[in-house]
Parts: C-alpha cells; structure tokens; sequence
C-alpha cells in the first residue's frame, strides 16, 4: 500500500487524462487557477480528476474518485486563463476531498494496475488487434496511419499502450473514466477494442449517409443545370417546348364535363400541383395524371350510323356467309335506331351488349369486329389479351408505383378519343395467372352492362364511364373462359367454313388482296376454280382461310418473279399447275374407305381446325377375354369403349355373337397414335366397330355416325354437329347418322350441304347397327342378322 499524499485538484470538464499522456488543457475557474498556483509553488504535480456535470462551480461531491497524477510542464497566461501542458503520470484514487485556501485539495492514495491474464500472448494478441483497429480508425479520422504506428510502436507496455490509445477515442467522457479506472489490463483492452469497434461502425454509417446525400444532391443540382441549359438552347433556336404550361392545362381541365366527384378530385390535385415545385418528381407525375385525365373522352361521342340497309351492304361486301353473326349485329343497330327515335334517356336501355365471338383460328372473328365499327361509324379499338397475366394489364397501377399507367382499357380509350367505340378484347381465352392476380377477373367488372358506368382504374382513382362501349371479345376455346366471365357475354359461334364457302371467298377477298400485295395487275393472273378447290382440299387443312390466303400468296409471288423477268408474262393457274408451283401436298385428309370391312367403323370428330373423320378398328385373337385400347384414347373413350363391350355380352343373343368370342381378346385402335383423342361422341361408333367384329357382320363404309352411347344403348346428343358433318362430306361420305336431338343443328349447313346428304337420326344403338352393320334389320325392338333365324326370346 502506497502513502498518502496530498496535492491540489484539477477539476475536468469533458476530458479524461490518462498516464503517460500530455494534454493541452485550459484553466479559467478559480478553483482551478488557485490549484495551478499552488502545484507551480511546490512540485508542480495536480491531481487531474473528471467532474461529473458541467457546473461552473466545483462540487467535491461530483468529482470521481479514481484521477491521474499529472505534472505541470508550460504554463501559458492570458486574461483570466491559464494555457497548461500537463503530462499524466500514475493513476491514483482520492481518499478525501478539502476545501482549503479557495482551492480543492485531495488526499490521494496511488493505485497500481493489475495483470490477471497468466497467459502473456492473449495479452500480446490484444495489443495487436487494438493497433489494427486503432489504426484504422485513425486513417478513418484523418491521421496518417504512419504516424500513428510510429507513436504506438514506441509504447512496450499493454497498460500504457491501452491509456495511449483511450485518449485518441473520441467518445464521451464517462466512458473514458470507465477505461481510467480499469484497472485488469486485458479487461480495459477488450473494452477498448469494443469502444472503438463501435467508433468505426459509427464513422462507416456516417460515411454512407454523407456519400448518398452528396450524391442526391449532385444529380438534383446537375438536373437543375441541364433543365435550365435546355430552356435556353430552345430559347435561341426558337424551339419552345410542346407542353403546355400550368395556366393551359388548368384551362382545359376547367373546359372538361366531368361528373361532380370526378371535379372534386381532378380540382383538388390541380391545387396540389400548382403549390409544387415544377422541377420535383411529384409535380411530373401529377402533372401526367391530370394530362391523361385531360385527353380521356368524358363526353365525346362518335355520330353512329343507323342506316340498316347501309349496314348491311358493309358487311355483306366485307364479308361472305356469318349469317347469323350480320344478322346480331343488326339487330342491336336496329335497337339503338329505335331508342334514338323515342330520344329516351334512360341509360339502362342505351347500354351496349356484350359480344364474345366464338370460334376456330381464321374465320373472320376479329375482321369482323373491324367490320361493324365501320358499319357503324364508331372508332375500334383493339387490345390483345393472350397472355396476360397481370390483373394491372386491366385495372391499371395505382399512382405511387415508379413508372405506374393506366389500364389498358383506359388507354383503349384514350386511343379511341370517344366514349363509344367498337373496343375488340382478342384472344380472352388466353388471359393467364400469376402472383400478381387475375386479369380474367379483373374484366368482370368491365364486361357487366350493371357495373361498367362506373369502372375505376387504380391510375385514375375516379370513376370512368364505359356502358356505351360495344365490346367484343373473341375466343377459340370458349370452355377455358371463366364461368363468370363467360355469364357476362352473348355468345356468337363461328363455324369453319365448307370447301364451297371457301371457294367463294377465296375468288372475291383472298386471291385480289394476295395479287394486290404481290403487285400483280389483274390481268396478268387468273386463277381457276379448280386450282382453288385443289389448294383447299390439298394444301389447307383447316376451320378458317388464314392458310389458305397463305398458299394463294405464295402462287402470286411465282407468277411475280416470272413478271419481275418478262413484264409481259401473264399466267392462267389451273388445278394441274398448283403441283408444279406449290410442290408436293402437304395435307392428306381421310377419305371413306372403299369396301366394307369387319370390325372397322367410320366416326366423324371435331378439332379446333374443323371436322374429319376417323377409322375405328377392332379385332379378335385368342386369350382370355381381355380388351386392349391403344391409339392414346382418353378416359371418356375407354368408357366409351366398356360400355360397348358389356352391351354386346348382355345382348348376345340378339346380336347372334357366340359366347366364345367373349374369351377371346379384343383389341380396338383408333389411328394417329401420336394423337391424344377423347370424348364421348364417339361411342356409337366404337360399339359398331366392337360388334361388327364379334359378329363377324361388315360394316359399312358408306356411313359415318356420331353419339354417345349408354350401357342400355341409348344414343345421347353431342357437339360439334356442323364442322363433323362438313368433314364427313369432304372425305366423300353423303350418309351420316346423327342422335335424333342433334337434327335441329342440320340448320347450320348451307342448302347445298344438306341436298347431298342423306341423314339419319338414331334414338338407340339397335337403330344405329340395322343401318351401320351392312344386312342389319330392325324387328320388334331387336336387331338380327339377315337370312339368320330370328333367337328364341330368353
């Protein structure tokens, strides 16, 4: 235990001194200045102590008691100061403090630091991690990190090195104290590599701050620069920018009919913008809000044309067939014609239909759209929905995303610049799904007569006005519509069009318009109606004609680069010719078979491309009764297939089939393997083929049929009437059978369809195999075999 000693005390504000170390301080406080007089008169030593506070009066009781012994080195007097270069020199603890002759005296004891690491290179490791972070904090601050190294090498000691060290941080002064009074020295090293670690986070976060807001403020200030360089470019060539200044753009928003909450809101943000800064980023984006609100059609309307006959030599002359498309469309000018001459205002009568135009690729769904809206007078407007899959492609993005927009309906809209036009939603069989939600049922509250008077796009925010729109939606799969959406639409089926149609329509639109482009005159080719009936039948195999106005292309640029060669070539394409210039054909449809077979039955099917037919074969072989589908038949077939499997076992008798043919295995293909096939339409069929096959009766290849069958045999209706028949007439067949419900469905086919055709309609599968099963005779509800004995009732 070291003596007591006493020495005057020099209270601190704010700073710590540490042993070892030489520090400035400046002296202005009585109490301080009578110590510094007295420490100058006897061996210049003060005990240098942090005061808790920042009185200027001293309390002894809020001086700490652990200090630092300091030596006086020069003292430098002015004006009620004095300037000190004090040197600290051991720690020490105040045992008491006295109030004597005005200045503080302390009774001091000396402490002496204690090491309890045993383990020296813990020590060693500390100290050199501390002299890594001190250095770096040092460049952080500014000082050469030379220098600094220079002044940490010469210090050997861990404790001295550790009070060299605390008295660079810059930190507050309790915790300075703390590291004073610390007494374990490798505990105040890891308190200093804490403080200091922390120091370093601190400056690093700073660092990043200062470098954002410095480069913020760089673009901003360079922006400025460059706007008022432009403005001034344009000012000397005479170029003043196109926009419109504020007092413009209030004017025209002033000069708008807007419904009272579309004014409240439109007048509220014109408020907003006109307190902005012209120059901010806000003011751009409201300014682009209130110029589409500007350019929307509030009250604009195309003058429609209601003259019927005038309509209807439009789309007769654009068109050829689509009856019953032409007449819808008719029909609901023909309302509008009558409101107009009543002159009622009655919104709810006014309010346009909804039209979903139903049908394969290529049959005119989109060009006529075009149609009526030149029939009609009205601006068309059409937006591709395939694909799709973002909700925001419909209602729009609300005004706080970066780079938001309205919805495509909106900008339909704003295209069209009037509040009824013909707006075409192609392809909403297509609309797709994803994170982002349903666009399909975002076009529920657009396609709904009740609701679309007030659609809102999250872009705008106000209600828009839609009910005197005339949608038009197009699909090739209605099924994959939902149901919803579907609810809300009047549909209008489009069939493929038959080879004689096609014809028709090919000589009056598609070869002028493919000559036309090729730059052809009209008298340099002429193509023949046999040419065009082998091109359809040969090169095209589909519902539509958009195929076929593709080869018809393809013959024109032949004959142009003859004409190209010889400007006085002129061509005559016939039948023989479309070989040599077209190449090989391409399409190899079905055609009816030419004698009849066992086992083999002809069905008709529907594709999206149009109707065909197909074989199905069946054959027995010896097993053990099992029965074998191949062709990639669907679940429904295979049903199908069953069901005519156990009508034959239950009805053997009639049908003069042995029973051991029902031990034998029977195999039932359908061709095109790489095809996926299913449906229940073909189930009369399958049971004819089956049948024929167990029988050992031919069917007959004259005859093609379509219908679901039951297990009973009943023969239930099915789909897809007119394109099935239209492909069985074009594969040669003039006799078909039909379920009886689907005779209503004839009335799609064309007059000279029906003149060559002989049908047959069905109610039961008996029925069907007297006509299919070549010798079948219908009696008292059972079919036989003719020339058999007619079988015992059982």
């Amino acid at each position: 235990m070291s003596e007591l000693s006493k020495l005057p005390t020099l209270a601190l504000r704010d700073t710590v001194l540490f042993p070892g170390v030489t520090t400035p301080l400046r002296v202005g406080r009585a109490e301080s200045l009578r110590a510094v007089e007295l420490a100058l008169a006897s061996n210049q030593e003060v005990f240098a102590v942090l005061q808790t506070g920042n009185e200027d009066t001293i309390d002894t009781k809020k001086l700490h008691n652990i200090g630092t012994v300091a030596k006086i080195g020069q003292v430098n007097r002015t004006d009620g100061s004095v300037q000190l270069l004090v040197q600290g020199q051991r720690r020490a603890n105040a045992v008491r403090y006295d109030l004597v002759d005005g200045s503080v005296q302390a009774t001091v004891q000396e402490v002496v630091e204690i090491d309890l690491s045993a383990n020296s290179t813990l020590l060693e490791a500390l100290q050199k991690e501390v002299t890594e972070r001190a250095t770096e904090l040092a460049t952080r601050i500014g000082v050469p990190g030379g220098v600094f190294n220079q002044a940490l090498a010469q210090v050997n000691d861990p404790g001295r090195f550790a009070d060299l060290v605390s008295s660079f941080l810059d930190v507050e002064a309790e915790e300075k104290q703390d590291l004073l009074k610390t007494l374990d020295t490798e505990e105040r090293l890891r308190k200093l590599l804490v403080m200091m670690q922390r120091q370093i986070a601190v400056l690093e976060a700073q660092n990043d701050i200062r470098t954002h807001v410095q480069q913020e403020l760089g673009d901003r200030q360079r922006e400025m620069v460059l706007r008022e360089q432009l403005k001034a470019i344009q000012k000397e060539l005479g170029d003043e920018p196109a926009a419109e200044d504020l007092q413009t753009l209030a004017e025209r928003i002033k000069a708008l009919e807007l419904p009272p909450e579309v004014r409240k809101e439109v007048d509220r943000e014109l408020q907003r913008l006109e307190s902005m800064n012209a120059e901010s980023m806000e003011a751009q984006v409201l300014r682009t809000y209130l110029e589409t609100i500007v350019e929307l059609p509030w009250n604009e309307r195309s003058d429609a044309k209601l003259d019927l006959e005038a309509a209807e030599r439009i789309l007769d002359e654009d068109h050829y067939g689509l009856q019953d498309v032409k007449d819808r469309v008719l029909e609901y000018l023909a309302v509008l014609q009558l409101h107009e001459q009543k002159a009622t205002d009655d919104a709810a009568q006014r309010r346009a239909p909804i039209l979903l135009f139903d049908g394969p690729p290529g049959v005119g769904k989109t060009s006529i759209a075009r149609a009526i809206a030149h029939a009609t007078g009205r601006e068309y407007v059409r937006i591709s929905l395939g694909g799709a899959r973002d909700e925001a492609d419909i209602r729009g993005h609300r005004r706080t995303y970066v780079g938001a927009l309205p919805g495509r309906i909106i900008q339909g809209m704003r295209q069209a610049g009037t509040k009824n036009p013909v707006f075409l939603l192609d392809e909403v069989d297509k609309l797709g799904q994803s994170l982002q939600g349903d666009p399909a049922s975002a076009l529920l509250e657009v396609l709904d007569p009740a609701q679309n008077d007030a659609f809102v796009d999250n872009y705008l925010g106000v209600p828009f006005d839609l009910s005197e729109v005339l949608f038009v939606a197009t699909a090739n799969y209605a099924q994959a519509i939902p149901a919803p959406l579907l609810d809300r639409m009047e549909r209008i089926e489009f069939s493929g069009y038959t080879e004689a149609e096609k014809r028709e329509i090919a000589r009056r639109y598609l070869r002028p318009r493919q000559q036309l482009e090729s730059g052809l005159e009209t008298e340099q080719l002429t193509v023949e109606d046999g040419a065009l009936e082998k091109v359809i039948s040969h090169y095209t195999h589909e519902a539509g004609v958009r195929q076929l106005e593709k080869e018809l292309g393809k013959l024109c640029r032949k004959v142009a680069r003859s004409v190209a060669v010889d400007p006085a070539t002129t061509a005559s394409i016939d039948a023989e010719r479309v070989g040599e210039l077209l190449g090989r054909p391409r399409v190899h449809p079905e055609r009816a078979l030419l004698t009849d077979q066992i086992g083999v039955a002809t069905g008709m099917y529907y594709t999206p491309v149009g109707g065909d037919i197909m074989f199905v074969e069946t054959t027995t072989m010896a097993g053990n009764g099992h029965l074998v589908l191949t062709g990639q038949l669907g679940d429904v077939m295979r049903e199908s297939a069953q069901a005519a499997w156990s009508y034959a076992r239950s009805h053997s008798a009639e049908l003069l089939i042995d029973e051991p043919m029902f031990d034998r295995d029977l195999h039932i293909h359908v061709p095109a393997g790489a095809i996926p096939k299913d449906g229940p339409s073909a189930g009369i069929t399958l049971a004819t083929a089956l049948i024929s096959a167990l029988c050992g009766v031919p069917a007959r290849n004259d005859i093609a049929m379509t219908g679901e069958v039951t297990l009973t045999g009943r023969v239930l209706p099915i789909g897809g009437v007119k394109e099935k028949v239209l492909g069985a007439v074009r594969a040669g067949i003039r006799e078909i059978i039909l379920p009886a419900p689907n005779m209503v469905d004839l009335e799609d086919l064309t007059p000279e369809v029906r003149d060559v055709l002989t049908v047959h309609p069905v109610e039961h599968l008996d029925e069907v195999l007297e006509l299919s099963l070549r010798g079948g005779v219908f009696r008292s509800s059972r079919i036989f075999i003719e020339g058999e004995e007619p079988p015992r009732m059982r």
